[in-house]
């Protein structure tokens, strides 16, 4: 979760969260924040449900399947957003996803894309066409490689809420 950084209090929206593996490591790090979470999948969202019940039964994470073409947030309403080898923002135009994730995102936020390709050749592609597509919905841009981990960053301007560091 270095890459992610996210700070206690932090609003987090996964995108595919599969079985709610990442969760865990997202809360280490919170201490009042909350985890919002989005996947396909009933089977998986019933899984990370399940995995992290003492978070939803405190009311601090929340999973609902559904794609994230179908979700539907307030604006602002997350600090931090991550995606786990979630393809679809470098293998086809994500236009309605990127639109939405920005919006969706409170001044300062940080979108994390994070690919763990088999093939290590794939990285730089992954992170080539992900990254032009972040920077083409008015994000900044930082592409990090932590061994076959390549992550793109899209970093929006401005202030993060009140009382977050």
């Amino acid at each position: 979760m270095g890459i992610l950084d996210p700070a206690p209090g932090d609003r987090v929206l996964e995108i595919g969260c599969g079985r709610g593996v990442a969760i865990p490591l997202i809360f280490a790090r919170l201490t009042t924040g909350t985890v919002t979470a989005v996947d396909r999948s009933a089977t998986a969202v019933a899984a990370a449900r399940r995995r992290n019940s003492e978070a939803v039964a405190a009311g601090r994470a929340a999973f609902h399947v559904r794609s994230l073409e179908d979700a539907d947030f307030a604006a602002g309403s997350f600090d931090k957003v991550l995606a786990v080898n979630v393809n679809l923002f470098w293998t086809r135009p994500a236009d309605a996803e990127l639109t939405a994730l920005r919006r969706w995102l409170a001044p300062g936020g940080v979108l994390c894309l994070c690919w763990e390709p088999p093939d290590g050749t794939r990285a730089a592609e992954i992170a080539r066409k992900a990254e032009r597509a972040v920077a083409g919905h008015g994000f900044g841009t930082r592409t990090v490689r932590d061994g076959r981990l390549v992550a793109v960053l899209g970093l929006l301007p401005g202030e993060g809420r009140p009382g977050q560091p």
